[in-house]
């Protein structure tokens, strides 16, 4: 009959109509996630970092060596059976000072990051929905932060309250609560330029016109519509963010100037064995690649987040 429609075209119909349902229930997160998994880099430097995390937050426990054991008999050897990665100049275990100073070094990382972020997001919000003076104000304060030479305030810094900090919370949890906070306080700038903009762009869009029309209060208009919209970018620049912190808290251990000798991180160690560069060069190769494939592993992750996030890609 014209007017039946036919049975084949009933159950296409029924076919197609649960797949277009599936396809529009997937989330944007999960979208997201689909096209970082395309980034083969990126995969790559995530699996890299996970089993650099899970080496050195499990494997001071599978590797019990003291990280201060002294053995002069065993001094700058090469790796072995019974040190894959060497001695230094006391007969020191490279491997197990590795492992336990690379739960320092990326919890600098991590911990500097997320103070970075929580400053800039705070400050860049305000002055993103602010306008007039607070929003002035606000930037010019991080063109004050930009403009400060930051390695030689970085080593002031240090060199004026660390002895303060040890003596109040000891060495190892004093030194590091004055690295995050000196290397925190000078990485959230562009972080805050970054949610200022993304603000200005949001706020005049329609859904957030509509929520204002609607009655939604401004911390409403902020938390609920605009800063999970600017989250994308933010994200991608926490990850710069940790590589950037990393590197700098090794610059500072390098200069002398980060942890005590007997509490190691890979900048600390790359200190240590510079001395030593012509007669055990694997003193320094370790904690040299250790922090290298950190950071190129960091960055990897970050440009498959940026391209993951990024709503202009095509799918």
């Amino acid at each position: 009959m014209a007017g039946s429609t036919p049975a084949s075209a009933i159950a296409s119909g029924a076919a197609v109509a649960p797949a277009a349902a599936k396809s529009r229930s997937v989330s944007p997160w999960a979208e997201a996630w689909r096209r970082f998994l395309r980034h083969r880099l990126a995969v790559a430097g995530l699996v890299v970092l996970i089993v650099m995390v899970l080496m050195v937050a499990f494997g001071p426990l599978i590797w019990k060596v003291s990280i201060n054991d002294i053995d002069f008999g065993a001094r700058l050897q090469t790796p072995t059976r019974a040190h894959p990665f060497g001695t230094d100049d006391l007969g020191q275990d490279v491997f197990a000072r590795m492992l336990y100073g690379g739960r320092i070094s990326l919890s600098v990382g991590l911990a500097a990051m997320l103070m970075a972020m929580f400053v800039g997001v705070t400050i860049g919000a305000i002055a993103g929905i602010s306008r007039g003076a607070v929003d002035a104000a606000l930037m010019w304060l991080t063109d004050l932060f930009l403009s400060l030479p930051q390695l030689p305030l970085l080593l002031i810094l240090i060199y004026l309250f660390r002895e303060k900090l040890k003596q109040t919370f000891g060495p190892e949890v004093g030194v590091f609560i004055l690295i995050v906070l000196v290397i925190g306080g000078f990485r959230w700038m562009p972080v805050a330029r970054l949610v200022r903009a993304q603000f200005f762009s949001l706020r005049e869009k329609e859904f957030v016109e509509a929520a204002r029309a609607l009655g939604a209060s401004v911390p409403r208009q902020v938390v609920r519509h605009i800063l999970p919209n600017s989250l994308g970018p933010v994200i991608v620049a926490g990850t710069i963010d940790v590589a950037a912190a990393i590197i700098a808290e090794s610059t500072l251990s390098f200069l002398g100037l980060g942890f005590p000798p007997d509490i190691p991180t890979w900048g600390r160690i790359l200190f240590d064995s510079k001395e030593y560069l012509d007669i055990a060069p694997h003193w320094a190769m370790f904690p040299g690649t250790a922090i290298f494939l950190a950071v190129l592993c960091i960055n990897f992750v970050g440009d498959g987040l940026r391209d993951a996030l990024d709503p202009r890609k095509v799918l």
